[in-house]
């Protein structure tokens, strides 16, 4: 199989950034690739905040600054940011049918010998694969948020995908410093997410249900396993409540079962506009999330919140 070199990131939003600039970093050229201009030109903005940041924590030198933006090509013409591509990565909202369509317009134009990778944190790419000519060279491909703070991604196959694509995006992984998980078969949420999928929905389930409050379910969450990460409550206001929501939705149309459904609790945040961190408001209110705060542990203090549903 031909070596991965040249990569295009199909949609430029929280992940599909991260995962282009992680790319350009470790040496890759990458076409950062999505429909609306503005979008790219935020992505742009918020690579090079990230990168001012590596330089200033000492991370990463200034004199390759300027390398890891001459990697990396911000497109809104698909036919020019696949043209040569090695790798595809889809990173679309988690909508079966909208991504069913990227891989269908990815597949019309990239080369035939190029690899096409969903970054789909819960659907299994065989129900993406028939959308495409080339179902042998279909596989998923999960990344983490924040892409360099976890750094792993699930790395699984279709029903036809071949051995040594598998291969293929396992070496890319270790070559931009990112530990390859292997599914060794297909699953609904793959590895991480069917243990997390576990902690956020029983999470909701106990704030919505009235057993205790959004605050004191993440503070307990903190006293146990530490303060350095967000609990689950400001966890999914990071990954964006419309995409749990989506996430949720998904697994219920699996199962069938009406307790897979999304708690009012999410639901009724997405319906207001109050995705999370990029609305500035959902389980938390930002850019001071309480949860951030110095006193949110302190058994003294009453740190607040945001207001009740």
């Amino acid at each position: 199989m031909k070596e991965i070199r040249l990569v295009a990131v199909v949609g430029a939003g929280t992940m599909g950034r991260q995962i282009a600039l992680q790319c350009a970093r470790h040496g890759f050229s990458v076409a950062l690739y999505d429909v609306v201009a503005e979008v790219l030109r935020d992505a742009e903005g918020w690579q090079r905040q990230i990168v001012a940041g590596w330089i200033e924590s000492g991370d990463l030198a200034v004199s390759d600054e300027a390398s890891v933006f001459d990697r990396i090509q911000y497109e809104s013409n698909l036919s020019v940011a696949l043209a040569g591509i090695d790798l595809a990565i889809e990173a679309a909202p988690e909508r079966i049918a909208l991504k069913r369509e990227v891989f269908a317009q990815m597949d019309r134009l990239l080369p035939a010998e190029a690899i096409i990778a969903s970054n789909s944190s819960s659907i299994r790419v065989s129900a993406l694969e028939d959308a495409t000519e080339r179902p042998e060279r279909v596989a998923n491909l999960h990344f983490y948020l924040p892409v360099w703070d976890s750094p792993m991604v699930e790395i699984g196959g279709g029903s036809c995908t071949r051995p040594d694509v598998l291969d293929g995006l396992t070496a890319f992984a270790r070559a931009i410093s990112i530990l390859p998980l292997r599914v060794r078969r297909e699953s609904t949420g793959f590895v991480f997410n069917r243990v997390w999928r576990a902690v956020k929905k029983e999470a909701m389930r106990v704030a919505d249900s009235g057993v205790a409050s959004i605050e004191d379910i993440d503070r307990a969450w903190m006293i146990k396993f530490g303060r350095e990460k967000p609990p689950p409550f400001a966890q999914m206001d990071r990954i964006g409540l419309d995409v749990i929501r989506d996430i949720e939705l998904r697994y219920a149309a699996e199962s069938g079962d009406a307790e897979d459904l999304p708690r009012p609790i999410l639901t009724e945040r997405v319906e207001r506009g109050d995705l999370g961190v990029k609305a500035g408001r959902g389980f938390y209110q930002y850019p001071d999330p309480a949860w951030a705060r110095a006193d949110f542990l302190d058994p003294d203090a009453d740190s607040g919140g945001v207001e009740p549903s």
